[in-house]
């Protein structure tokens, strides 16, 4: 038996001034009773994490390198692999993230029954995010606040386009061709 870390799939960053939002689709196999994980998982992560760009490496006309730091806050849009779409039978989010580990998963009805409309109330409402996921205000800029709200609607568009593929099998898989039980833990997505 094997845990297995895949990167693939599809990854979109937007970027403001210190903060920005990546969102990639994502497969789990983690069968843990104790999470309702039993079965494989799969659906859309959504994180706000930290940007830094670094010094220009040459010339004015080089490639600026840019680091996508830690995470601030976690939203999974997943379901039962075997489910219908629209089920969001696992959709939560992680309020708090210590480091890179998030804390336990929430789940909130309105989450689960309208996880657009909430995505979107999220994003536009930077500051009551900030309070719930414990960040002092002080650390994200208006300029972010007002970048995040003002490209929520392309954000959250984002997330259903590429709900929208997990839905029809193009993302979301488990990637390759796994051998039945001899894999106990499985994780395909670049977050």
């Amino acid at each position: 038996m094997s845990q297995v870390t895949l990167e693939v799939g599809v990854l979109y960053a937007f970027a403001f001034e210190r903060v920005g939002v990546v969102v990639s689709d994502l497969h789990f196999l983690n069968p843990n009773p104790l999470h309702g994980q039993e079965t494989p998982e799969r659906g859309v992560r959504l994180e706000l994490r930290v940007f830094e760009t670094g010094e220009l490496p040459g010339s004015i006309y080089s490639a600026r390198p840019i680091t996508i730091g830690r995470p601030l806050w976690r939203v999974d849009l997943l379901q039962d692999v075997d489910a219908a779409p629209n089920t969001f039978d696992r959709t939560h989010h992680h309020p708090s993230i210590v480091g890179w580990e998030p804390g336990p998963r929430t789940f909130v009805e309105e989450l689960s029954a309208d996880p657009l409309s909430w995505l979107t109330a999220k994003l536009t409402d930077l500051s009551s995010l900030l309070d719930e996921a414990g960040i002092p205000a002080y650390e994200i800029s208006e300029t972010d606040a007002d970048g995040l709200r003002t490209s929520a609607p392309e954000i959250v568009r984002t997330v259903g386009q590429l709900l929208e593929r997990v839905w029809s099998g193009e993302l979301g898989g488990a990637g390759g061709d796994l051998e039945s039980g001899t894999v106990t833990s499985l994780r395909a997505s670049w977050l």
